[in-house]
């Protein structure tokens, strides 16, 4: 179809006013970009080639395919201050509000093995049942800005829209930079319990380094009093200290019994599980940890693969929006309408 062509002097870059209109993507209409997109953000690069042939008698290189997905990236990050997501609609209030960020590691760009962020935000009714979870994701980068900024921005729409008697919580291990950024905006704190049961399972050898059967006794003992009894935190930790007595203690079992007391010591208070429970409040991460393995490490890791940061940043905010609930459907609306 003949149409207009417009050219930068500065930039020298083609302007296609019809095609920017029409949702024209590199040449490709928004359905076959969607499908593509859909496809690569899911599969290697090889696979999405032949599954085109196979499936849909389309012979696309894999440049041209790469070159679709990176645009539809671009835009989703061009377009990300400019569309507001709607919320599922949910029979039944949303109680809880849980926030969490975590870290995992990715090969990206020259710079090596780096920490990929991840967050959720997950909503809850009155029971504890999980109804919603958005997700973010940002490539590695140094100080988190872009990232911290992202989160924010969700949170606050959130708090738009959720009623104001839901409780806010954040989630997440013990590193300072998560409760640093999640202080800002939540009411009630909890460490992942499963990182504390960690601690406790090192622990356990100190308590009877030679009888197993005896330190899974004593773990399973922490865990359930942790869950259950509301000051059993603080009890713990006098117990551990008591342990820290003991002169028998090999030199790794005595560093890691170490660890957990300091571990206990600068968490105590956000380990109020018993509390926690009786209020139907969730006292794990899970969702976050399942979100470092879906949305980074199935993609990003996959044998072979090599990233730019800007390539590594477009996959990651494509399957952000693709795994959460509604929005994949809402962004291509949006950005084709």
């Amino acid at each position: 179809m003949a149409r207009a062509v417009y050219k930068s002097r500065k930039t020298g870059i083609l302007y296609y006013p019809v095609d920017d209109k029409s949702g024209v993507i590199q040449n490709t209409t928004p359905r076959l970009a969607k499908s593509i997109t859909s496809k690569y953000i899911r599969m290697a690069g090889s696979e999405v080639v032949e599954d085109l042939e196979e499936n849909h008698a389309l012979n696309l290189s894999l440049s041209h395919i790469q070159s679709i997905s990176y645009i539809v990236g671009r835009l989703a990050e061009k377009k990300e201050n400019e569309i507001v997501y709607s919320l599922p609609k949910f029979n039944e209030e949303i109680a809880t509000v849980a926030i969490g960020m975590d870290g995992t590691c990715s090969f990206v760009g020259n710079s090596g093995w780096r920490e990929t962020m991840v967050g959720t935000i997950s909503l809850y009714n009155k029971y504890g049942d999980r109804l919603h979870t958005i997700y973010v994701a940002q490539a590695p980068e140094y100080g988190k800005e872009q990232f911290k900024l992202r989160m924010t921005k969700e949170i606050k729409e959130i708090i738009k829209t959720v009623p104001s008697s839901a409780k806010y919580v954040g989630i997440a291990d013990g590193a300072k930079d998560n409760w640093t950024f999640l202080k800002s905006f939540v009411e009630i704190e909890i460490v992942d319990f499963y990182h504390v049961t960690e601690y406790l399972a090192k622990a356990s050898k100190a308590y009877n380094f030679k009888n197993q059967d005896k330190q899974k006794e004593w773990l399973e003992s922490a865990c359930h009093i942790l869950k259950n009894d509301e000051y059993s935190a603080l009890a713990i930790l006098e117990e551990m200290k008591e342990l820290q007595k003991k002169k028998s203690l090999s030199k790794q079992v005595r560093k890691d019994l170490t660890s957990a007391i300091t571990y206990f010591t600068n968490h105590s208070k956000q380990m109020k599980y018993s509390e926690a429970i009786a209020n139907n409040l969730p006292i794990g991460s899970g969702v976050t940890e399942s979100a470092c393995k879906v949305i980074v490490k199935q993609r990003l890791c996959l044998s072979g693969a090599r990233w730019s940061h800007c390539g590594a940043n477009n996959m990651l905010r494509l399957r952000a929006i693709n795994s959460t609930d509604g929005r994949w459907e809402e962004f291509w609306d949006k950005l084709v309408g």
